[in-house]
């Protein structure tokens, strides 16, 4: 079996239990922090006060209601970019 281990700045995490993965943007809009899709951040961004750029790993099972999840953070879209290519690494034949 492959080795689906990521070493991050917060810990290893195992790919192989993943439900959803996925990059989002942090905001800040009016002194309410949200989390927003980077889809939606380049439509609006300029609405709002991007706080930094996050890329989610969900561990929850499906149709359980406590949230398993590990954020990763960054300060740039480029940075974001490279994680998800590195992590997208993994998933390669």
């Amino acid at each position: 079996m492959k080795n689906m281990i990521y070493r991050s700045s917060v810990g290893d995490l195992d790919l192989s239990k993943i439900t959803r993965l996925y990059p989002a943007v942090v905001v800040d809009l009016n002194g309410e922090v949200a989390e927003m899709s980077l889809e939606w951040a380049e439509l609006y961004g300029e609405k709002v006060k991007l706080k930094s750029y996050i890329l989610v790993f969900d561990f929850t099972p499906v149709h359980e209601e406590k949230k398993n999840r590990t954020i990763l953070e960054f300060k740039t879209k480029d940075e974001l970019m490279s994680a998800m290519q590195e992590v997208s690494q993994f998933f390669q034949n």
